[in-house]
């Protein structure tokens, strides 16, 4: 069968498919140097994968929103009206404290994560008929990653989504990891069966697909669940997400469009253009992450005289998570009948 490459298949193995498997196949090989560099250089680790791939592939978005001109006045509505509602709501659920807001945005949040390899999923199966193997393959993703979160909950953890004890009001359900585990197997098997039979029957075998596929259990099931280690499951996490998302937004939104209906981003495609197209979302990055640390956690840099009351944080927090709650809700319009 013609595998449905994003670009090509050197291109979607160096920066879709590949980043699970580097990075879970270092944190095996490199587990005490990864354990140093947690204790000695978490800021350094911090501005790397946090800023520089966490919040850089928020941003990443405006190259398919904001930036186009066309687009932003196709869809204007949407594009002020959800930056909106993100604030709105913000402030609502500050309301009800900060643990409740968080909590919130920690379930949004995960909800965004899923949905993303649930969506590239789709997008290599875009050229399959619906049926059994797509129906098993939706199931796949889902148990992939909800099981591990699910188990999160209920096992205490070395890490949190945004602050300590997000979580901690789902406690109150029974013990249910026992029957998960059961069932997360089960689906996993039926998964392996299902694309061992249709290889055999088909004689096809959707490479690309398959790959997401797995390398999602791979890392949420060894970034949450075997592995109990912030870095770690930082590191499997933010990469497996973020890399492949900035890189899908550069081939589809930039590298694949004509020229003719993207003037105001042509300078991008060129070499220079795809460090500038770096540079920029890097940019916007630390100008944001900036000023949380400046105004709220204060954890690397901080400035006294900027010390806000407890008062203030309730309107600068839903303010400084715009940008970040935007994103997550945006995904949910922009990326709908990706069929090329």
């Amino acid at each position: 069968m013609k595998q449905p490459w994003i670009h090509n298949a050197k291109t979607d193995w160096r920066f879709i498919l590949s980043p699970p498997f580097l990075v879970l196949a270092i944190v095996i090989l490199f587990q005490n140097q990864i354990q140093n560099l947690e204790n000695h250089y978490s800021f350094y680790t911090w501005l790397i994968l946090i800023v520089f791939v966490d919040v850089a592939h928020v941003y990443s978005t405006l190259f398919k929103t904001y930036f186009i001109k066309e687009e932003f006045q196709k869809r204007k509505l949407l594009y002020l009206g959800i930056p909106a509602i993100s604030l709105i709501f913000g402030l609502i659920f500050y309301q009800f404290g900060s643990l409740f807001f968080w909590s919130v945005l920690a379930l949004v949040a995960v909800f965004h994560f899923v949905r993303q390899q649930y969506g590239f999923m789709r997008l290599y199966a875009r050229f399959e008929k619906k049926g059994f193997s797509k129906f098993w393959d939706g199931i796949a993703i889902y148990s992939a990653t909800i099981f591990p979160m699910l188990y999160w909950i209920k096992t205490p953890r070395a890490f949190n989504w945004f602050v300590e004890k997000e979580f901690n009001w789902l406690d109150a359900f029974p013990n249910y990891i026992p029957a998960i585990t059961i069932i997360y197997f089960i689906i996993l098997g039926i998964w392996i069966l299902k694309t061992i039979y249709f290889f055999i029957k088909d004689k096809t075998f959707n490479i690309p697909k398959n790959t997401i596929i797995i390398g999602t259990y791979l890392s949420w099931y060894f970034g949450i669940v075997y592995f109990n280690n912030d870095l770690v499951f930082t590191l499997l996490n933010v990469i497996s997400h973020g890399i492949p998302y900035i890189a899908l937004i550069y081939i589809r939104e930039i590298e694949q469009k004509e020229t003719a209906s993207l003037k105001q981003l042509s300078i991008f495609k060129t070499s220079f253009g795809i460090l500038l197209f770096i540079l920029i979302i890097i940019g916007f990055a630390f100008f944001e992450e900036l000023m949380w640390e400046v105004l709220v956690w204060r954890e690397h840099f901080s400035i006294q005289s900027l010390e806000l009351s407890i008062s203030w944080q309730q309107f600068l927090v839903p303010l400084l998570v715009v940008p970040q709650l935007t994103h997550y809700l945006l995904d949910g319009f922009i990326w709908k009948n990706q069929k090329k």
